[in-house]
């Protein structure tokens, strides 16, 4: 197998499915493995940890983070790239049919488990919250790499405390390549560029603010009388969400709307521009967000070439004037700057658009319930500047085919008449689905599906939010979108080509999924991508029961 050049962590710094294995090519049912199987021979092994850390973000105190650490215990030590300065954990590079062996050493001081997403992998490898272990213990994964090359992640998760956790550094990316891509002419190397966004908050002595009492430093919280620190991010500075954070306001109102930073992070920093080369890029974007949705754009108006989205490479290049891009998914961009001249200073852009129904008067984006917060969800401010800097001579050509995959048809599922209808639901300050919110290990007769068949889910939001809509040990593909926004500003960068595990569903709107069940049985998850939502209730259990074997 050819192998891509590895991402340096000069590189990354800079930027401060229904897996088709299956469906293709057939693949016996894969049982789950035990926790310690004596028969597993991992082709990477690695040791990864969970504990707190210092890290130099800005001059001045250190910032307390909660981090992940990685060691290679067997396999190509180059299949792990730390970012010590950085909040975010090491970037994992793994390949498709590589055997994984992941040990989870938990050192922080509440539960934790670390949750792979995107991947096609047994129910308890999934890394859901009833596999939390306890300070002090481990948790052994060990599966079988069978997806797409594509840009995954990791993250935290835990009951009660998911948003907590990866706000605060436990999350990376774990990247996946294959013979498919490896046979592409895709930028490599120092061109290929990971864009991981999340929006953050300063409190006091350089410490992240969450809510009061939350992260490894809480000492270090942000206090009522605290100054905005709009000369720290440039996001400006309003206090979040309009000063409704303080008090015994914090926790509901962040739970009921989302967690929204004023300062901008790119890569695990403060965003800062990027010194790029005159030659095309692959951009590897991540929203790693809490809860803000991006309207990704260029600000010169140049196009948006996309080349893959969550579950990897897209048939073909699609172009689009911007992408929506929600808490959890991910797009790949070929960004092509060997026509710019060196000195020019392109500006990736998050664009204004109405993140709610329009029920508060003129503003439709949260202002009234904001403070009137430019900072609000939908609010327009600059992500990161590319600034070329040098001249290169080698041109890449934007290849015309990228990959060959199934599309998913209608009519070879087993309820395409009747679809599986979600109802996104708010009831006594809990959301939920169809009137239910989240009980571990709780799985209603109506979230039981069969092993081997195909459905069609959709999923309706009456509610006045958007909502990230993520499902768990799968990919699937976007069969229609009813009744979308005409004018939100958002149905003509919606992302919803190639396999994807992650969709913005905007209020009003009801968006129809088209999914297969394959190799495992078990319990998975799906939820709201926005972490306060899902800890407040927007996430639930389905089971995949064995197929029935004929009489």
């Amino acid at each position: 197998m050819k192998r891509p050049e590895y991402l340096s962590r000069r590189n990354f710094l800079g930027g401060a499915g229904l897996t088709v294995m299956s469906l293709l090519a057939g693949l016996p049912l894969i049982p789950a493995h035990a926790q310690d199987s004596d028969a597993f021979e991992p082709d990477l092994a690695i040791e990864l940890t969970a504990r707190p850390r210092s890290v130099v973000l800005r001059p001045g105190s250190t910032t307390t983070a909660w981090s992940y650490e990685a060691k290679v215990i067997k396999g190509d030590p180059a299949s792990v790239l730390a970012h010590p300065d950085s909040t975010l954990g090491p970037t994992l590079r793994v390949y498709r049919g590589q055997k994984l062996r992941i040990d989870f050493v938990n050192q922080i001081d509440h539960a934790s488990i670390v949750n792979w997403h995107g991947l096609h992998v047994p129910a308890n490898m999934m890394g859901l919250p009833r596999y939390e272990v306890a300070p002090g213990k481990r948790y052994r994964y060990e599966f079988q790499v069978v997806d797409r090359a594509g840009t995954y992640w990791y993250h935290a998760m835990a009951a009660g405390r998911t948003p907590e956790q990866v706000y605060f550094g436990l999350a990376g990316l774990l990247l996946v390549s294959d013979d498919e891509e490896a046979a592409l002419a895709l930028p490599r190397g120092e061109y290929d560029l990971p864009i991981v966004i999340q929006d953050r908050a300063w409190g006091r002595d350089n410490q992240l603010y969450y809510l009061p009492g939350t992260g490894p430093a809480a000492s270090h919280k942000r206090q009522p009388d605290d100054e905005p620190h709009s000369h720290h991010g440039m996001m400006g500075g309003q206090d979040m969400m309009g000063g409704m954070m303080s008090g015994g306001m914090d926790g509901m109102m962040t739970r009921m709307m989302g967690f929204f930073g004023d300062t901008l992070f790119v890569n695990g920093r403060p965003s800062a521009p990027l010194e790029l080369a005159t030659h095309a890029y692959r951009m590897r974007v991540l929203n790693a967000s809490n809860a803000r949705t991006y309207k990704l754009a260029w600000q010169d108006g140049r196009p948006l070439t996309i080349i893959a989205s969550d579950g990897g490479l897209l048939s073909e290049p699609v172009r689009k004037d911007y992408v929506m891009l929600t808490p959890g998914q991910r797009i790949e961009l070929w960004a092509d700057f060997s026509h710019d001249a060196v000195g020019a200073k392109p500006t990736l852009m998050s664009q204004s658009f109405s993140s709610m129904m329009d029920m508060m008067g003129d503003s439709g984006m949260m202002g009234g319930m904001m403070g009137g917060s430019p900072l609000a969800d939908g609010a327009e401010f600059p992500i990161l500047t590319a600034h070329i800097t040098r001249k290169v001579d080698d041109v890449l050509q934007l290849p015309k085919q990228l990959s060959r995959f199934q599309r998913l048809r209608a009519e070879d599922t087993v309820n395409l008449h009747d679809p599986r209808t979600f109802r996104i639901t708010m009831g006594h300050m809990q959301w939920g689905f169809n009137g239910r919110s989240f009980e571990m290990d709780t799985v209603a007769p109506d979230e039981v599906v069969q092993l081997g068949t195909s459905e069609i889910w959709e999923f309706a939001n009456n509610r006045m939010m958007a909502h990230a809509i993520h499902l768990h040990g799968l990919q699937f593909q976007v069969l229609e979108r009813i009744d979308s926004p005409k004018d939100a500003g958002v149905v003509d960068g919606y992302m919803d080509e190639g396999w994807l595990d992650t969709i913005l569903v905007m209020p009003g709107e009801r968006v129809r999924l088209i999914m297969r069940f394959a190799d495992f049985t078990g319990t998975y998850a799906y939820q709201c991508h926005m972490l306060e939502h899902a800890a407040a209730g927007l996430m639930r259990d389905y089971n995949v029961k064995a197929s029935r074997l004929p009489a």
